[in-house]
C-alpha cells in the first residue's frame, strides 16, 4: 500500500435493533398519527382499550365494576383505563401509570379567521412552551373538538392546512446571528390567498368534522371549540442503522402509548393490585383543570373503584398507603453539541434505556423506595436504565408526579425516555427506548 493512501477505518460495531422494538416504534407512530390533539389521544386510548375487551364507562352512569373486569373512561382530553384483578378486595392497592396527552404548540383563538396583504391566516395563541422556530415552514393541521348547539362533541382534523412562513434571509441578513420571534406577530399561520372574508376557519373545520353517518356540521351550529395546531409529517425511523425515531408529540404520547401497551398486555390474574393508566390533559400548562392531574379525575375514578370493591374510608386509605404511581414523561438525552448543559456525572444516552428522574427539590418525586421499585422492575424486564438529574445551574421542569403525590398521598416515582429536541414540533428518540419503557412498565404492574 502506498505510504499516503488513506486507511478506511473499520465500521463501528452497532447492535441490531430488535424486531420487537421496531414493531413497537411503528405502532407508536400509528398512535401519534391518530392523535393530533389531546382529545384524539383520549379517544384513541379508549378505542384501543375497547378493541381489547375493555368496557367503556360514562361518568354520568352508575358503574358496575367487578373483580376480573377491564374498563375505560374518558373525560375531555384525558382517559383512564384500569384492570381489576380477580382477587381484588377492599384494601387492594392501585398501581398507576401516569402520563399526559397534550403537547406544547398553538391553540386556535376566538374569531380565528384573520389575514393581511392578500393572505388569509388563522389566529392562534401559544400553548405551553414550544420551541417556536421549530414550527416554521412546516405543513400543519388543525385538530381538536367542536361542540354544536345541541351539546354534541365532534372530533375534527383538517390534514395539511396551514403554514407559518419564515422571513427570507434577504429581508433579515442577521437572522443566523439570532432568530427572535414575536409570539403575536410572527406565529400566525397562513391558510390561503385572498381577503379575510374570502375564507372561514370554522367553516373549514365544520366540513371536516368526524361524523359517523357522513353528515355535515353546520358552521352556525358551532358554539364552542378546542382546536390546536399539529405537525403533519409522518413519524419515521432514520439514521445509519435506522436506530433513530423522529415524530411530533413524543412529549408525551410516547409514554402514553408505552403505558397503554403495558396495560393491554397485562394478565389480570398476575397483577399486583388494580392496574391503572391515567393519561391527563393540560400538563404543559400546569395541570390545573378538570381533566388535568391537579383536578379530581383520578381521585374520582379510584374512589368509585374502591367503593365497588366494598371499601369504606379506612379501607381506601389503607389501599392508597400501599399504592404507587409511575409518572412517565420524556426527559433530556445528553446533547452532543451542548454536553456542558448536563450534569457532569449523569449523561443519559439515547438507546441506553429509560431514565429515572431525580430532583432534590421534589420537582420530580422519586425517593429511595421509588428508585428501588423502578430498578427492580427494569431488572425483571431485562431493561437497561439510567438516571437523570439536572445541572445545578439549570433548573429542571416538572411532571404530573408531584401533583399526583400531593393529591393522593401515594408514592410516586418519576421516569421517562431520553429524547432530543424536546418541545420541538418534531422530537427525536432512539427506536429501542420506547420499547424498553413499555417492558419496564409491564414489570411494574406484575411486581
Amino acid at each position: 500500500m502506498p505510504e499516503n493512501t488513506p486507511v478506511t477505518p473499520a465500521p463501528h460495531p452497532h447492535p441490531e435493533v430488535p424486531v420487537e422494538a421496531r414493531e413497537h416504534a411503528e405502532d407508536l407512530g400509528a398512535f401519534v398519527t391518530a392523535a393530533p390533539s389531546s382529545y384524539h389521544a383520549a379517544a384513541e386510548v379508549a378505542r384501543r382499550a375497547e378493541a381489547a375487551g375493555f368496557v367503556p364507562l360514562a361518568e354520568t352512569d352508575t358503574w358496575d365494576v367487578a373483580p376480573g373486569g377491564r374498563y375505560v373512561v374518558v373525560r375531555d382530553g384525558s382517559a383512564i383505563a384500569f384492570v381489576v384483578p380477580p382477587s381484588a378486595g377492599a384494601t387492594t392497592p392501585f398501581t398507576v401509570l401516569g402520563t399526559h396527552t397534550d403537547s406544547p404548540g398553538f391553540k386556535l383563538k376566538p374569531r380565528p379567521t384573520t389575514g393581511r396583504e392578500g393572505w388569509v391566516q388563522a389566529g392562534v395563541e401559544v400553548y405551553g412552551g414550544p420551541l417556536l422556530n421549530s414550527w416554521l415552514d412546516r405543513e400543519l393541521e388543525l385538530a381538536g373538538r367542536l361542540v354544536t348547539r345541541d351539546g354534541t362533541e365532534h372530533l375534527v382534523r383538517t390534514g395539511p392546512f396551514a403554514r407559518i412562513p419564515q422571513l427570507a434571509i434577504h429581508l433579515d441578513r442577521q437572522v443566523n446571528d439570532g432568530l427572535t420571534l414575536d409570539k403575536q406577530r410572527h406565529t400566525q399561520p397562513v391558510i390561503g390567498l385572498g381577503e379575510v372574508g374570502d375564507a372561514d376557519v370554522l367553516a373549514a373545520l365544520a366540513a371536516r368534522a368526524e361524523l359517523p353517518d357522513g353528515a355535515a356540521v353546520d358552521p352556525a351550529d358551532i358554539l364552542g371549540y378546542d382546536v390546536v395546531v399539529a405537525d403533519t409529517q409522518a413519524p419515521r425511523a432514520f439514521g445509519t442503522h435506522e436506530e433513530l425515531w423522529a415524530s411530533g408529540r413524543l412529549d408525551n404520547l410516547l409514554s402514553t402509548h408505552a403505558a397503554l401497551t403495558a396495560l393491554l398486555g397485562a394478565t389480570p390474574a398476575d397483577l399486583h393490585g388494580v392496574a391503572v393508566l391515567a393519561a391527563f390533559d393540560h400538563e404543559e400548562i400546569g395541570s390545573e383543570s378538570r381533566s388535568g392531574a391537579a383536578g379530581p379525575f383520578l381521585a374520582d375514578v379510584l374512589g368509585r373503584v374502591s367503593r365497588a370493591l366494598g371499601a369504606g374510608g379506612e379501607d381506601r386509605r389503607r389501599a392508597l398507603a400501599s399504592s404507587v404511581c409511575v409518572s412517565s414523561d420524556v426527559g433530556h438525552a445528553v446533547h452532543p453539541n451542548y454536553p456542558e448543559r448536563h450534569d457532569p456525572a449523569n449523561h443519559p444516552r439515547a438507546g441506553g434505556g429509560p431514565i429515572l428522574k431525580i430532583n432534590a427539590n421534589q420537582r420530580y418525586t422519586t425517593d429511595a423506595h421509588g428508585a428501588a421499585l423502578w430498578q427492580a422492575a427494569c431488572d425483571a424486564a431485562r431493561v437497561p436504565t439510567q438516571e437523570f438529574v439536572s445541572n445545578n445551574t439549570i433548573p429542571c421542569g416538572s411532571t404530573i408526579g408531584p401533583i399526583t403525590a400531593t393529591r393522593l398521598g401515594i408514592r410516586v416515582v418519576d421516569v421517562g425516555v431520553p429524547i432530543l429536541s424536546m418541545h420541538s414540533a418534531r422530537e427525536l428518540t432512539a427506536v429501542v427506548d420506547p420499547w424498553y419503557l413499555a417492558r419496564a412498565m409491564g414489570a411494574v404492574l406484575v411486581r
